[in-house]
């Protein structure tokens, strides 16, 4: 009876001290926006330009230029492949792809749901959790573990179809992984080589990024402006 008695104590304090070790999923985002730069700064963003190239052992290099406006929740993308680029769109509740035909573009309107992804990608492009209660979805602290020999704290977001599976480094509070389910494809992304932009924030410069369907890592170099003006022309169907 001793020994029953000593076990189930022993089990307690150990889902005492793991349930203790859980910090809220608001302070892990509240750590990761301090080590960036400070929430005054993310707060003040109002838009934002990346410049991607992607890298892959068996497919065409090809780069992509990102241009988003916050307030008005526009994005264009453009995607170059062997000197054709494709263009991307949303402004309003518009949006279409640009697709070039000799020397012209043929212009077609994008679906609902390619819409919304590109919505989606608005935020994730800086962090997929920023201002995430007014967008629909629930954060949880799942624990600490253990990633590549880093102490982590891991924090689920789900809402909107997607679910996001986060890690951020306990010590630095840097977003150092990534996981993504949505539709049925798991995109795993690490994030590393953090640098300063010229507007103060910290952003991850390298992205490894595999997904669950084409199964080949892809090597993502980014480089960041903010608040620079919005070109309207970029815009306009």
């Amino acid at each position: 009876m001793k020994k029953i008695l000593g076990i189930s104590i022993a089990l307690l304090l150990i889902n005492t001290l793991t349930f203790a070790q859980k910090l809220p999923a608001d302070s892990i985002f509240a750590k990761y926006y301090t080590a960036t730069g400070g929430k005054g700064l993310w707060d003040a963003v109002k838009s934002y330009n990346i410049k991607r190239s992607y890298a892959t052992a068996t497919s065409t290099p090809y780069d992509a230029n990102i241009v988003v406006s916050v307030p008005e929740k526009s994005i264009y993308k453009s995607k170059t492949i062997m000197k054709r680029s494709f263009v991307y769109t949303v402004k309003d509740n518009e949006g279409w792809i640009k697709v070039p035909l000799g020397n012209k573009m043929d212009v077609k309107d994008l679906s609902a749901a390619e819409q919304q992804n590109m919505k989606t990608e608005i935020y994730d492009n800086l962090a997929p959790f920023i201002d995430y209660q007014n967008r629909g979805f629930i954060a949880t602290t799942v624990g600490t573990e253990t990633l590549n020999g880093v102490s982590v704290n891991q924090v689920e977001l789900q809402g909107n179809g997607a679910k996001y599976n986060l890690y951020f480094d306990a010590k630095s509070g840097l977003l150092i992984r990534q996981k993504e389910n949505r539709g049925g494809v798991e995109t795993v992304t690490d994030l590393s080589a953090y640098t300063k932009s010229g507007y103060g924030l910290l952003y991850p410069a390298k992205l490894v990024e595999i997904n669950s369907v084409d199964k080949k890592p892809v090597t993502i170099t980014s480089a960041i402006t903010i608040n620079d003006a919005v070109n309207a022309e970029l815009f306009k169907r």
